[in-house]
């Protein structure tokens, strides 16, 4: 009897709670309904109530945590294009040229590819609208082009060695966006696959893209995710699964309405047994995390590069009527071996500053200013190997910023848009004719080079946007400028994938996995070459 009455005393204390809580709850949207109300109805000037009630949830947002963010319907769907895999348009790689539209490459098979727009191409006109040569943004140009599928637009054209503008009429469809940016055999046996962001399509075109290798006869992988911010928490384990053995914990959530839910491996994965070095840098965040921290946890490959961006923090997108989303952080996502990766974030300006105090404090530069404490430790769980949470990914190989080429000449010609320029020049002026002279990417690798006259006019165009010739500065930075201007002219002749190609030679992190998958041990330990 008296466990009874116990019992029921509970649950009457229980019910009481839940009481109190709920009237709390609903005093406090009571007292938010009736500010707007007032706003609304007594203020003494119009108001804009949209914007109000956009500010008000940005204001809540503020005081959550870092990643806990509102966006309105345009942005939304901005967000959501690259993850998505695909958006309506024309068609077209571009970039912006002296106020001028200039076409990179048709996409394949793409609506400008079949009514015959070619690279090269300067588009002038948008359904009758200069475009050229008028200050217009890059959002409004493509604001333009964009539109649902099936639509149409008509543009002019200005094609080298034709007199008058040509007219082409596109219609729009479906445009692919890739999240691999390369692929590709670096040595008989090693492969190398980029992913620049974990969307809808990535599992997909990492299997495509590893079958195509395996083919070629890879044995081992270097999986680049330098610079990759993240994205979807799916694709990022299903990447990881190809690497895992059956039943290995890949990642697990928990939060505090969000009860702990763990993602294992298959076991099906198409490079258990293979070699697998994984390259972070200080921008690979939240999904680029999961991959590397699985792989590190289970001592199933290396890491390499510098330590990675902290974020262990998983949104769950909230759609509003208007087409608006809120993204509100409803748990924290931890490694295999226990690890929250999250840095702290009590302290936004702190938080957003961090990148830059890494830089400050010399972290780029050495280890050995990176220090972690003793609570954050945890252990690998194979290997027992020491690795730490509270702030990123520390790779089991450090790569410092490489700093040898690079001089205050070279960063200005960067950021005056000049290698850009003279890159566009050469390419517009030497397109048919490289053509020709390198038939497949293998002899332009071999034998492309860029000319004195090439270079002078690198430094003329320098000097004409303000940035003063610099001779020991120059000379410095040299090769690396041929490299970046022939990695740029690789991508024009044929895609990203020759780019990075191209400009991994200069990359230490991608040199550092070469030397350690030549070793006949890829171990943490093993010096041994």
């Amino acid at each position: 009897m008296k466990k009874i009455i116990v019992l029921l005393i509970s649950l009457l204390a229980i019910v009481t709670l839940q009481a109190q809580e709920q009237n709390n709850k609903q005093t406090l949207l009571r007292k938010l309904n009736l500010a707007q109300f007032a706003i609304a109805n007594l203020y003494v000037d119009e108001t804009d109530e949209g914007k109000l009630v956009e500010s008000a949830i940005i204001g809540m947002l503020e005081e959550l945590d870092p990643h806990s963010t509102y966006s309105n319907a345009e942005e939304v769907k901005k967000m959501n294009e690259p993850l998505q895999g695909n958006f309506d348009g024309i068609g077209i790689q571009f970039n912006m040229a002296e106020d001028t539209l200039f076409v990179i490459q048709p996409v394949s098979g793409g609506p400008s590819e079949k009514v015959g727009i070619r690279a090269g191409d300067r588009i002038t006109h948008v359904n009758d609208t200069l475009i050229a040569g008028v200050k217009m943004t890059t959002d409004d140009i493509t604001r333009r082009l964009k539109g649902p599928k099936g639509t149409k637009v008509h543009v002019k054209v200005l094609r080298k060695g034709v007199d008058e503008l040509l007219g082409f009429t596109i219609e729009r469809d479906k445009i692919p966006v890739y999240s691999l940016d390369a692929s590709y055999m670096m040595t008989p046996k090693i492969g190398y696959i980029k992913i620049n962001r974990f969307g809808a399509t990535t599992h997909q075109e990492f299997m495509d893209a590893l079958a195509s290798l395996k083919g070629q006869g890879l044995q081992d992988l270097i999986l680049d995710l330098q610079g990759n911010g993240g994205g979807y928490l799916n694709a990022a384990i299903d990447i990881a699964n190809e690497f895992l053995g059956a039943g290995e914990l890949i990642v697990y959530t928990e939060g505090r309405r969000n009860p702990r839910r763990e993602f294992f491996a298959k076991g099906d994965g198409k490079h258990q047994s293979g070699r697998v070095v994984v390259l972070v840098d200080e921008f690979s965040a939240s999904a680029s995390e999961i991959v590397a921290g699985a792989v590190q946890d289970w001592d199933r490959g290396l890491v390499v590069g510098r330590r990675s961006f902290g974020k262990g923090l998983v949104q769950r997108p909230i759609d509003l009527p208007d087409g608006s989303m809120i993204r509100l952080t409803v748990a924290r996502y931890y490694t295999p071996a226990g690890r929250c990766i999250q840095k702290p974030y009590e302290n936004a300006e702190q938080y957003n500053a961090d990148l830059i105090e890494r830089y400050n404090r010399g972290e780029m530069m050495s280890a050995d200013s990176i220090h972690f404490p003793d609570s954050l430790k945890c252990s690998t769980l194979k290997k027992g190997r020491t690795v730490y949470g509270g702030g990123g990914i520390m790779p089991d190989y450090f790569v410092p910023v490489d700093t040898t080429l690079f001089t205050k000449y070279h960063s200005r010609l960067s950021n005056k848009g000049v290698l850009l320029n003279v890159h566009f020049q050469l390419i517009d002026a030497h397109r048919e004719e490289w053509a020709k002279k390198y038939p497949d990417y293998a002899v332009f690798y071999k034998n492309f080079e860029l000319d004195e006259a090439m270079m002078q006019q690198l430094i003329a165009e320098g000097e004409k946007e303000g940035v003063k010739y610099d001779e020991e500065q120059y000379r410095k930075s040299e090769p690396l400028i041929k490299l970046q201007l022939k990695a740029l002219i690789a991508r024009d002749l044929w895609d990203m994938n020759e780019y990075y190609h191209t400009i991994n030679v200069v990359n230490e992190s991608v040199k550092k996995a070469l030397e350690l998958l030549n070793r006949k041990r890829l171990d943490v330990l093993d010096e041994t070459p």
